[in-house]
């Protein structure tokens, strides 16, 4: 005895074109205990890169040398755990099938550029994948494939958890934008493109807060001071990124913005066509087929 699949929407036979809806598909579906896990790890994730300047001067942990070690222990467990919490409850097999693809062309996509001059395409693709999938698979997929390129790259450190948690919030936050259901075209294009280049230059203010506590006594007009008040430290922060960073960060966004309005289209077409076929967002139910001379009787 076959059986065959059937929509449970009253929409018909399932068929391979998806529900044909413009619609941002959901591969991963939130539920209370996903959203709880993200915001629990957002909020440890800024204590993470954030102690230097929120701590305060009178705290050990101000004075701590053990704090971004202890950070940097600590995110892999909790990005596990969240990262376990959403495939428990909304990834299902196309999803985790779309997540190796698309984790594996971003991790494939580093290399091209990674090391020169801030060059790295794989932000384009983390965008666009986060506008169609969804925040919650934005996360997961931003997370995945920031480690499986540093596997890939041998960039395995203590940076790399933190790396994997901002690209994390780098491609939730292209499926937290507005008009995934009606914006189409190059407004859409412009808006990712706005969005990828704020993103790639945040990506790399935020990385600087993992290392730079590191250099503390170094350079004593860029460098954490234990203790000082915040708009000092805050002051040397930024010498320190446009000292160090913003040449990479700025071609970053560049690249970004560029790959987005002349790539953009075609990519968004591709995601949205695979999405309709997986459709992740149809119920499916299995009916078997009428006995045999059913319909003589």
């Amino acid at each position: 005895m076959s059986a065959h699949p059937h929509r449970t929407d009253g929409a018909g036979p399932l068929t391979g074109s998806g529900t044909g809806t413009g619609r941002q598909a959901r591969a991963v579906r939130l539920g209370p205990r996903s959203v709880a896990a993200l915001v629990l790890i957002s909020a440890i994730g800024v204590m993470a890169f954030g102690w230097p300047l929120l701590a305060d001067s009178a705290s050990g942990l101000a004075h701590s040398k053990d704090a971004p070690w202890l950070f940097a222990a600590l995110l892999p467990m909790l990005l596990a755990v969240v990262v376990a919490t959403i495939a428990d409850t909304g990834l299902d097999a196309k999803a985790i099938a779309m997540l190796g693809v698309l984790a594996a062309a971003g991790a494939a996509m580093r290399p091209l550029g990674a090391g020169t001059a801030g060059i790295e395409p794989m932000f384009f693709l983390m965008v666009l994948s986060g506008r169609v999938l969804g925040p919650g698979f934005g996360f997961v997929l931003g997370s995945v494939a920031m480690f499986a390129s540093a596997l890939l790259t041998g960039g395995v450190g203590p940076w790399m958890p933190f790396q994997m948690l901002t690209m994390g919030w780098v491609s939730m936050g292209a499926g937290l934008l507005p008009g995934p259901d009606r914006l189409r075209g190059r407004r859409e294009l412009a808006v990712l493109a706005a969005y990828g280049a704020v993103a790639a230059v945040l990506y790399g203010l935020v990385m600087n807060l993992q290392g730079w506590p590191y250099i503390a006594g170094m350079a004593s007009g860029v460098s954490f001071v234990p203790g000082d008040p915040l708009d000092q430290n805050l002051a040397r922060y930024v010498a320190y990124c446009l000292a160090t960073s913003l040449g990479w960060d700025l071609p970053r966004a560049l690249v970004t913005v560029i790959l987005t309005v002349t790539l953009g289209g075609t990519v968004l077409k591709a995601l949205r066509r695979a999405t309709r076929r997986a459709a992740f967002d149809v119920p499916v139910s299995f009916t078997p087929d009428p006995p045999r001379g059913a319909a003589s009787r």
